[in-house]
């Protein structure tokens, strides 16, 4: 790159470069399974406008996504789906747990629902509410987005648990 007469480049490592890349390309994947999913939903809205910040595209196929969030509550009957699901996404990959039940099992202490996520799937961010805002899923993908860039979170190997 010529500026003014002088060659300007830049100086890094390839492991900088790919974590830059990764933590600027993150498409989510579409799992959606109670009400959280419509607050999901809104991110791609014109308010939110997740695609400011590199989360764009939510994916209908695991084979084209790298961040699962789910969003509501996760029965015993789909731990085999979201397991399935999760197993097909390329490396790296990461997760958010969207939301009271997706985090804790909320307020549904019963033998149906799984208490927490992270009891089936390796979770990296978890996001409280019931449901939450937009806002805090946003700002959940934005914390995400710079442990990937520090290092912090390496998608399935994971060093740290950042909270939302």
């Amino acid at each position: 790159m010529e500026l003014n007469g002088n060659h300007s480049f830049f100086v890094t490592t390839i492991d900088k470069f790919v974590r830059w890349a990764q933590k600027s390309s993150m498409w989510p994947l579409t799992f959606g399974l109670a009400c959280c999913a419509i607050e999901m939903m809104n991110l791609v809205a014109p308010r939110y406008d997740a695609a400011r910040f590199g989360a764009e595209v939510f994916r209908s196929s695991p084979r084209q996504a790298d961040l699962l969030i789910v969003s509501g509550r996760l029965s015993n009957k789909m731990v085999p789906v979201v397991e399935r699901v999760y197993r097909q996404m390329p490396e790296p990959k990461w997760v958010i747990a969207m939301g009271a039940c997706a985090s804790s099992g909320g307020v549904f202490d019963n033998y149906a629902i799984v208490q927490g996520v992270d009891e089936v799937l390796p979770v990296d961010v978890y996001i409280p509410g019931c449901p939450p805002t937009p806002d805090a899923v946003l700002d959940a993908i934005l914390k995400l987005q710079d442990a990937v860039l520090q290092g912090k979170v390496k998608g399935g190997i994971r060093s740290g648990v950042v909270s939302a």
